[in-house]
């Protein structure tokens, strides 16, 4: 048993407010110099410390988000889409959907952009303090098969519904079996108007089922409860990534 926090470093160290540790001697002085009153030294100290706290919580996030790379919508190229609905990614990246617990679904060829922009919306979100995870579907299922080997299904599966904002990319690059299917399918139906889901895919919804086993009913139950509160981005183009292949 510690003995009770006595000073003034002791207490500051005990509430952990680390920047009032560090400054708030220094600060002092600062403030006699400058003929600060009481009221004022402590508003500099008080935000000193929440400024700190929030840029670690930024940082944390982000951290735990697992970005692939930062992202961010002043870096995209809206003029190489054929087709993109500019103002209602904007729109997006104002986080109301995060607040209102909905989706989003981004459509597309390969190299249009969906995952720079799923990206950007996530790393927006990160620096408005909601919590992000970054994944692509294939890795989600991978991740729950090995749990479920391991009896730990429930607990692989708290990773994934505890984010405010769950990101998976790349739906439908690569089939998923019955299993892997229904696996997805828990994510989705527990966090149905619990948390937000942002995903990517190159398939249109009419070709979804090809996605998951050409199982009619579990499809249509994945996307009854994705689009039910929801946006839809649809991309149209060339991509990207061959138009820089070919310049080279």
């Amino acid at each position: 048993m510690h003995d009770k926090p006595k000073t003034s470093e002791e207490q500051l160290n005990w509430l952990k407010l680390r920047f009032m540790l560090d400054q708030y001697r220094p600060m002092a002085d600062t403030a006699a110099k400058k003929n600060w009153s009481h009221q004022e030294y402590f508003e500099q100290l008080l935000q000193g410390e929440t400024d700190l706290r929030w840029d670690n919580g930024i940082n944390r996030r982000i951290r735990m988000a697992r970005f692939p790379v930062i992202k961010t919508m002043d870096q995209f190229q809206w003029t190489w889409p054929k087709k993109i609905n500019r103002p209602q990614v904007q729109q997006l990246c104002r986080l109301n959907f995060i607040r209102q617990k909905a989706n989003v679904i981004f459509l597309g060829g390969v190299g249009l952009g969906k995952t720079h922009m799923a990206t950007a919306i996530g790393y927006q979100a990160c620096l408005k303090g909601y919590t992000v995870l970054f994944t692509t579907a294939i890795d989600v299922i991978n991740t729950l098969l090995m749990e479920q080997a391991a009896g730990q299904l429930k607990k692989g599966l708290k990773k994934y519904l505890k984010p405010s904002l769950l990101i998976l990319d790349e739906l439908g690059y690569l089939p998923i079996d019955k299993h892997g299917a229904d696996l997805l399918f828990q994510i989705i139906s527990y966090r149905y108007e619990k948390g937000s889901i942002l995903i990517t895919s190159n398939r249109e919804y009419k070709k979804w089922p090809q996605i998951f086993n050409n199982d009619a009913t579990l499809t249509s139950a994945i996307l009854d409860r994705l689009l039910h509160h929801a946006d839809t981005v649809v991309v149209e183009g060339k991509s990207y990534r061959m138009k820089e292949q070919v310049e080279l």
